[in-house]
């Protein structure tokens, strides 16, 4: 297996005014192209900031962050954005789906995005088809039920085929029921592409389901099994 994923001594200070303080204290791991992992942590541990790093949303104070063989802690803000768009697909709790947009224009945006044109159309229609929405593609959010519209979001985060699908408490709005199923999608899309799966989540039911689980604690690692 190849790294898709190194983080060296990862340290990130927030100044507010004259008070520093340390989200991430010196993170170092790996993680390998496929892998399905969660990342665990109560309130304030530095889950969310760690996140920010991976998905290339914000860079470390210091230290060396290597995504699919590129290191990305000093590059431009364009340059971060342009490997976000190709690098990392993101699934939020929240959907974050433009509520005037369809399901299909909503999975396009990755696209627009990167300035493709070449088949937009028919690759944000595998997507759809890949998370079962097939016949949901021009409806808006406020017509599918919750379990519809993060299917959706997963099919944005699919459309450029990323490295990496960042997940970040991706069934914290839906019943059990729907959640389970959101899961089984998550799954069997890193089983059947191989995309790596990193999922932040307080759901012990929701990391007994990965192959591995990433603890923090005040901005330390607290575990890694």
């Amino acid at each position: 297996m190849t790294k898709v994923i190194e983080a060296h001594d990862i340290r990130k200070v927030y100044k507010m005014g004259e008070v520093e303080v340390a989200a991430l204290n010196g993170v170092s791991f790996a993680i390998q192209r496929g892998e399905v992992v969660a990342i665990m942590g109560p309130s304030g541990s530095g889950k969310s900031t760690l996140m920010n790093m991976l998905g290339c949303l914000d860079r470390p104070t210091s230290g060396e962050y290597i995504l699919d063989g590129e290191p990305v802690a000093s590059l431009t803000d364009d340059q971060l954005a342009d490997i976000r768009n190709r690098k990392v697909g993101f699934v939020f709790q929240s959907f974050n789906l433009l509520s005037r947009q369809t399901a299909i224009t909503n999975v396009e945006l990755p696209l627009r995005y990167s300035g493709s044109t070449n088949g937009r159309r028919a690759r944000a229609i595998e997507a759809l088809k890949a998370v079962g929405l097939e016949d949901r593609m021009t409806h808006h959010p406020y017509e599918l039920s919750g379990g519809q519209q993060q299917r959706v979001a997963i099919a944005r985060a699919i459309v450029n085929n990323p490295a990496i699908i960042m997940a970040d408490e991706p069934t914290g709005n839906l019943d059990s029921k729907v959640g389970r199923e959101i899961m089984h999608l998550l799954l069997t899309l890193n089983r059947e592409s191989g995309t790596t799966l990193i999922i932040v989540t307080h759901d012990p039911n929701i990391a007994e389901q990965t192959q591995r689980v990433i603890r923090l604690r005040d901005g330390l690692l607290d575990g890694d099994s």
